[in-house]
């Protein structure tokens, strides 16, 4: 079978047909290796064919997030995001998948998977990362140390004596 660049005995290449929104909907090479791809109405390729019989589909959400992803080899995956657009969680037809967990200003705070992998973060109020802690047990601490605070009791088993506080 011929392909549309010979059907239309084309000589200069590579050769590519395009959507009404410029989307490129077909690409041939001289050697006759073609791909040809589809999309949703918000742009988003959502299938793709090769000459060589492979292909793969990908589904997207109302935010334009790829959810599903899928090819002729028998591979998926799925993801799912939360209400800011933040990856929380992946899976894959082998058997991976990955958690994660943001804070209200969209720092990841919290990531694990299948493997046994897993980090924690914490952040300030500017978003500055000040601690972070994984499994393999890397510490980083950059947690402002917080003054003590004591009773007078307290201060007086400490020193040994009583005292006053001057002001």
């Amino acid at each position: 079978m011929k392909t549309i660049a010979q059907q239309l005995k084309v000589k200069d290449f590579p050769f590519e047909i395009r959507d009404k929104n410029n989307n490129k909907i077909y690409h041939e090479y001289s050697d006759g290796f073609w791909y040809k791809q589809e999309y949703d109405s918000n742009n988003n390729r959502i299938y793709r064919e090769y000459s060589d019989g492979f292909w793969y589909k990908q589904e997207y959400d109302s935010n334009n997030n790829q959810i599903y992803f899928e090819d002729s080899s028998g591979y998926w995956a799925k993801r799912e995001y939360d209400k800011n657009n933040n990856l929380i969680y992946f899976e894959n037809s082998d058997g991976y998948w990955e958690k994660q967990e943001y804070n209200s200003n969209n720092n990841l705070i919290y990531w694990e998977t299948s493997d046994g992998e897993w980090a924690k973060r914490e952040f300030d109020k500017n978003n500055n990362e000040i601690y972070y802690e994984n499994s393999d047990g890397l510490i980083t601490d950059k947690r402002p140390k917080s003054t003590p605070e004591y009773t007078m009791e307290e201060l007086t088993k400490m020193i040994g004596k009583e005292f006053k506080i001057k002001k």
